[in-house]
């Protein structure tokens, strides 16, 4: 009996031994795979994406929708007011020898024609002349005040030197820039002081007033309110997607969209900036304007560089190696950009008749420094694309991940190429290096920028973003009760993001997931 009785004993203890055995078993399989993923393994320790789930069908549908509405902004912009309004000033010569100065009335003004140009262009009478020549013209601006007296804007007569080119015809000349409007009108005197020694008898001088048409400035503000209600919308939904996941299981694209999608915010309104500039007589909105549009860009070039690298090295991200040389080289083309901007907005107050292209001695070194820091970005950034698809082709997840970046945002640079081509035609290249006045500024191609880089990134939040399920997935994958019913080792485990974990088994993650769920 005593032997039936121990049997009886043993029994119980021996499967609880057992179990005991197991469980440590299943611990240690488990710190062992924390500790020591899988090279494929890491990739599936992220807050799950939709881009995971969607069909071949929706893929196609996602680039549709995303074509469909950057449509819909180009269709807005070609039916819509156009941007610049000229009028000719009144120019009579009485071929006197001695071209004596011109004074110019402009039309009236109100804050919704954001900036002024005056620009000059010389007609001979022989049409087939080929002719460079420097003139020297005097420029002073007044400001017309509602009482009719005409105070100065700056005190001062301006002297440049203009280059004046003619093949058949003459190109034409910006005699001033006016960035923001304090008056309500202007008078400008010019005159050129060597055009009479011209070997050319001159037919007309042609003078033309340029401002930014009221109807648009005002179709303007209502597009960026409209994409700044958008993005809040978006910024909002993203966050709440991701809400329940703690944030170092985020993946980098998701960590990306977090920083994007508030700097889009400011790119597109700049509110209360933009709006303001037409409120207050002033260039600082205007310039914080183009500062947050600078380093909106700037964030997303970051972005293309960090993912396409980060991607391939998941775990060992180090600041130094990692972040550094990107940050210097997308800083450096910020800071061109914005000194840039801000050299020409600051000495356009001080001097409408300035131009940094013309005037500065050091604008061509600046164009090639741009040029190279440019070049070295293309370069460096086709070198991690495409170590990212070779080193990741057969990874599944992985790869999925880099196809869809890299066609959306294959389409996108396709996109903004042709709309800078259209913009600033074949001068890209030549002189009219940044943003010049030219007759290709169409509001289409204002319009469709913003929406393409808008859509793109709702795109991209709407792809990163996990699916309404995706947390009771993730868990159902975790649960150690749920793992014994299927229990294989390539189950794909949503669990912790490798890159930033501390060595744990990811209990305490799963406890606090437990948690959020039930007080759900």
């Amino acid at each position: 009996g005593m032997e039936a009785d121990f049997a009886a004993f043993g029994s119980p203890l021996c499967g609880e031994v057992k179990r005991f055995c197991r469980r440590v078993r299943e611990t240690y399989r488990e710190i062992k795979e924390d500790l020591t993923p899988y090279k494929d393994d890491r990739y599936y320790r992220l807050a799950p994406m939709r881009l995971y789930t969607l069909s071949k069908r929706h893929f196609v549908l996602v680039f549709v929708v995303f074509f469909a509405c950057f449509g819909l902004t180009v269709f807005i912009g070609i039916a819509g007011p156009n941007v610049i309004e000229t009028s000719v000033a009144r120019t009579d010569l009485n071929n006197s020898l001695k071209l004596k100065p011109f004074n110019l009335s402009s039309p009236p003004l109100s804050t919704y024609n954001q900036q002024l140009w005056l620009t000059c262009v010389v007609e001979l009478d022989q049409h087939d002349v080929s002719l460079k020549k420097n003139v020297n013209m005097t420029v002073k601006v007044l400001g017309v005040v509602k009482d009719g007296s005409t105070p100065y804007v700056n005190n001062q007569v301006h002297n440049r030197t203009r280059l004046l080119s003619c093949a058949q015809k003459c190109s034409e000349i910006i005699v001033a820039h006016l960035g923001y409007l304090n008056y309500t009108q202007y008078n400008i005197f010019v005159s050129f002081e060597d055009l009479y020694k011209l070997t050319y008898t001159i037919q007309n001088i042609t003078f033309t007033w340029k401002t930014y048409n009221p109807t648009f400035s005002q179709v303007e503000i209502w597009f960026r309110f409209v994409f700044v209600v958008l993005t809040f919308m978006v910024t909002c939904l993203f966050a709440h997607s991701l809400r329940k996941f703690s944030m170092r299981d985020w993946g980098i694209e998701q960590k990306w969209m977090s920083i994007l999608l508030p700097l889009l915010l400011l790119y597109n309104g700049t509110y209360p900036f933009f709006p303001l500039s037409f409120l207050v007589n002033s260039w600082f909105p205007g310039m914080l304007d183009d500062l947050f549009q600078s380093l909106f860009l700037c964030a997303l070039l970051l972005f293309w560089l960090c993912v396409y690298h980060g991607i391939r090295v998941q775990g060992e991200r180090k600041c130094l190696t990692f972040y550094l040389p990107k940050f210097f080289i997308v800083g450096l083309l910020w800071l061109a950009s914005v000194t840039l901007g801000i050299w020409q907005t600051v000495n356009e107050v001080r001097d409408p008749t300035y131009q940094y292209r013309v005037d500065t001695g050091n604008f061509q070194g600046m164009k090639i420094f741009f040029l190279v820091v440019a070049t070295t970005y293309i370069l460096y950034l086709l070198f991690l694309i495409v170590r990212a698809c070779s080193e990741l082709r057969n990874m599944p997840y992985v790869d999925l991940r880099l196809k869809f970046l890299t066609a959306l945002t294959f389409v996108v640079l396709v996109s903004s190429i042709v709309i800078l081509y259209l913009r600033f035609g074949a001068q890209v290249l030549q002189d009219n290096f940044v943003a010049e006045l030219s007759t290709h500024y169409q509001n289409y191609i204002f319009l469709s920028f913003y929406g393409l880089l808008n859509f793109y990134l709702y795109t991209l939040a709407f792809v990163y973003s996990p699916s309404k399920n995706a947390l009771y997935e993730s868990q159902l994958k975790d649960n150690p009760a749920f793992s014994m019913l299927n229990d294989s080792d390539d189950d794909v485990i949503y669990g912790s993001d490798y890159e930033e974990m501390p060595l744990q088994n990811g209990q305490a993650i799963r406890a606090k997931y437990k948690e959020e769920s039930d007080s759900d």
